[in-house]
């Protein structure tokens, strides 16, 4: 009665112990994510036309952008601040982006210590990670 499960337990056990090792060296080794990783949001500034349809599609208004008019009547982006803490990475702000400035990245490493951190300025982000990697700032 009881020998059967410990026998069981052990030969789970040893299967484990002489088969393939599962561990990942996490920090040293970056992991190899699945194309559809949704971890992060990446925004091009460039791309971006103020339309503000992620703004309004977004269900826990994590968006929050400004505009100004230029010489040519035409808005140009001046803030786009995303606060990630309650940011869902449901996707629906990429999908309604009519340029695809907005997109979802397989950045994954966002953990803060505190929570004015979550409060991204996508401006500033996507500057730093144009940079060239020899590039301090």
């Amino acid at each position: 009665m009881f020998g059967n499960g410990l026998i069981k337990g052990l030969r789970i056990t040893l299967k484990r112990f002489y088969g393939p090792n599962l561990t990942e060296y996490y920090p040293e080794v970056k992991p190899n994510l699945p194309p559809r990783t949704r971890s992060s949001m990446a925004l091009e500034p460039e791309k971006c036309i103020s339309c503000g349809l992620c703004v309004n599609i977004c269900p826990n208004q994590v968006i929050n952008l400004t505009s100004e008019k230029d010489g040519n009547n035409k808005r140009v982006l001046k803030t786009y601040h995303m606060n990630i803490g309650r940011c869902l990475l449901c996707g629906l702000c990429t999908q309604s982006c009519p340029t695809g400035a907005l997109r979802l990245s397989q950045e994954f490493e966002n953990a803060v210590y505190h929570r004015e951190e979550l409060l991204w300025d996508m401006i500033a982000r996507s500057k730093r990670s144009n940079k060239p990697s020899g590039e301090e700032g």
